[in-house]
C-alpha cells in the first residue's frame, strides 16, 4: 500500500508544481497587461481554473499523501537531517501556494499592483525549493 500512495504522491506533486510554475507566469502577464480588460479577463479566468481545479486538488493530494507516508513510516525522521530539510522547503512551499492564493484573489478584485518583473522573480522561489526538496529525497546527503 505504502508504494501505491508514494505513486499517488508524485503524481500529485508533479500536478501542484506545474500550478506553482504557471500561475506566476500567468501573473506577469496579467500585471504587464492591465491596460488591456479583454486580455486581462480571459488571463482572470486562467488563474482562477488553473487554481481551483488543478491548484487545490494537487495541492491536497500532495499534502495527504505525504503526511499517509510520514504515518506509515514514522522511523523515517530517525534516517538524518535530509527528511527535516526537505520538510522545511515543503513546508515553504505550501507558505508560497498560499500566499499565490491570496495574490490571485487580489489580482481578481484589481488590487495587486506588483510589477510583472517582481512575478519573474518571484516565480524562481518554487524552483529553489524543488531543487532541495528532490536532493534531500534522493540524494539524502546527510
Amino acid at each position: 500500500m505504502y508504494l501505491w500512495i508514494k505513486a499517488l504522491h508524485v503524481i500529485s506533486v508533479i500536478s501542484w508544481m506545474a500550478v506553482l510554475f504557471y500561475l506566476p507566469r500567468l501573473f506577469v502577464y496579467h500585471a504587464e497587461n492591465r491596460d488591456k480588460k479583454e486580455f486581462v479577463s480571459v488571463v482572470k479566468v486562467m488563474e482562477y481554473k488553473l487554481h481551483k481545479y488543478i491548484g487545490i486538488p494537487a495541492f491536497w493530494g500532495t499534502v495527504l499523501t505525504g503526511l499517509a507516508m510520514i504515518g506509515m513510516n514514522p522511523e523515517i525522521f530517525k534516517s538524518g537531517g535530509w527528511i527535516h530539510l526537505k520538510l522545511t522547503a515543503a513546508l515553504l512551499l505550501i507558505g508560497y501556494y498560499i500566499h499565490l492564493a491570496i495574490i490571485r484573489r487580489k489580482m481578481e478584485n484589481d488590487q495587486c499592483h506588483r510589477s510583472g518583473k517582481f512575478f519573474r522573480i518571484y516565480n524562481e522561489v518554487p524552483t529553489i525549493l524543488m531543487i532541495i526538496i528532490v536532493i534531500m529525497a534522493v540524494v539524502r546527503p546527510f
